[in-house]
């Protein structure tokens, strides 16, 4: 079978679950777009539920015409393939490093946040109150497959993260590099331009800053910042 109509149902949802949070949430699913995703995806033993290709690419997947494909599709050039998955999140977070995310609004600093957890070997990436949808394609991008590696999970409270727990603090609490951590840690990541909430602060076990000669730091690169430190003094 191939796909010609631009007002295929099929592609009709796939554009609902792009575009809105709410689709998402209520489906459970979400879509991940280009060849590298995809294969990130199959690598992690990801099965999706439905999956599109370009007619003529030779992709697997269900053919679709190039235009009706384009339309569908959020990246400016279109894309070649596309897939829908089942969202994944695991019921509580876990260590022994966690990456926890709250009030990070910008869905492409979540995913390379994403990115920089698998990359340190962080077991879980929890996200808090306020924090983009690690799902959205934004972050899905961002994440440059890491979405599919990364042990995701909902978090309401700091009382629900493993072991001791470190926030990252502008300007206060000691240098980060001079903490001595637990085997256990959660690392505490706040919003871009406001950071962690005072009562967060108050409830973490440390708080701890990156010296730097500005006042701010990207939210993704302060945990990638962190992450570094945290292993670092783990192998140490």
């Amino acid at each position: 079978m191939k796909i010609s109509s631009e007002q295929n149902h099929r592609l009709k949802e796939v554009r609902k679950l792009r575009m809105r949070r709410r689709a998402r949430e209520r489906a459970g699913r979400f879509v991940a777009e280009g060849e590298d995703l995809l294969a990130a995806a199959d690598a992690a033993g990801w099965e999706p539920l439905e999956r599109y290709c370009a007619a003529g690419s030779g992709l697997p997947g269900v053919e679709v015409e190039v235009r009706a494909l384009t339309q569908a599709s959020g990246l400016a050039s279109g894309t070649r393939a596309l897939a829908v998955y089942a969202e994944r999140w695991a019921p509580r977070a876990i260590g022994p490093l966690c990456l926890y995310l709250h009030g990070v609004h910008d869905p492409a600093n979540v995913g390379a946040a994403l990115r920089s957890a698998e990359a340190f070997g962080a077991a879980c990436v929890a996200l808090g109150p306020g924090s983009a949808d690690p799902f959205s394609p934004k972050a899905v991008r961002a994440s440059m497959g890491a979405v599919f590696g990364t042990h995701l999970a909902r978090v309401e409270r700091i009382s629900e993260l493993p072991g001791a727990t470190v926030a990252l603090a502008a300007g206060e609490g000691r240098p980060l590099d001079g903490l001595v951590l637990d085997r256990e840690v959660s690392l505490l990541i706040g919003a871009e331009r406001d950071g962690l909430p005072p009562e967060v602060i108050a409830a973490a076990d440390h708080v701890a800053q990156i010296p730097i000669r500005t006042n701010s730091l990207n939210a993704a690169m302060a945990a990638t910042v962190g992450l570094y430190e945290a292993t670092r003094m783990a192998r140490r």
